[in-house]
């Protein structure tokens, strides 16, 4: 079964998802905090920490902790998928397109589909910890996962250098 492409097709690829997990040494139904695995810097594209728990047996979204430093911030972007952020500790603020909202621990922040938006970390000495999850998975196996990251840039910024592609 294709993945992605001229030869995938819908009903196959739910067909193929399983009613029971079967776990395994590869794909654990427990994956513990030390076990997370690390995503490379040059992968991330802002000062953020993200690591994965890619060793679960998901087949339809992503699951990540994420670290903001201390008064630092991830970087402005948008992609196709949707994002919940859980805010495991700390407190910050996120623009998301032209709207600014305050977070703290115990809130769950939402990133809506191609949203310009940019999470901030408002303490000079704490980090601020996410547990993040997006659908990502399931639209790259669909083959329309997109995203564009305009850096440490504002809504403005980005909207000039990317334009306003309509997706």
């Amino acid at each position: 079964m294709a993945q992605s492409g001229a030869g995938f097709a819908l009903a196959d690829f739910l067909g193929a998802i399983s009613d029971t997990v079967r776990p395994s040494a590869a794909r654990p139904v427990v994956v513990h905090a030390g076990e997370l695995e690390t995503l490379p810097a040059d992968q991330v594209h802002n000062p953020t920490k993200l690591s994965i728990a890619g060793k679960l047996p998901t087949a339809t979204f992503e699951i990540f902790r994420q670290t903001i430093p201390a008064g630092l911030s991830s970087d402005m972007q948008r992609h196709h998928h949707e994002t919940v952020h859980f805010v495991i500790s700390g407190e910050g603020h996120s623009e998301v397109e032209d709207e600014t909202e305050s977070w703290s621990a115990g809130d769950f922040v939402y990133t809506p589909p191609w949203t310009w938006h940019r999470h901030y970390n408002d303490s000079a000495t704490e980090p601020v910890e996410f547990l993040t999850i997006e659908n990502s998975r399931l639209l790259g196996l669909l083959g329309v996962g997109r995203r564009q990251s305009a850096g440490l840039a504002t809504v403005a910024e980005a909207r000039a250098r990317f334009g306003e592609d309509p997706r």
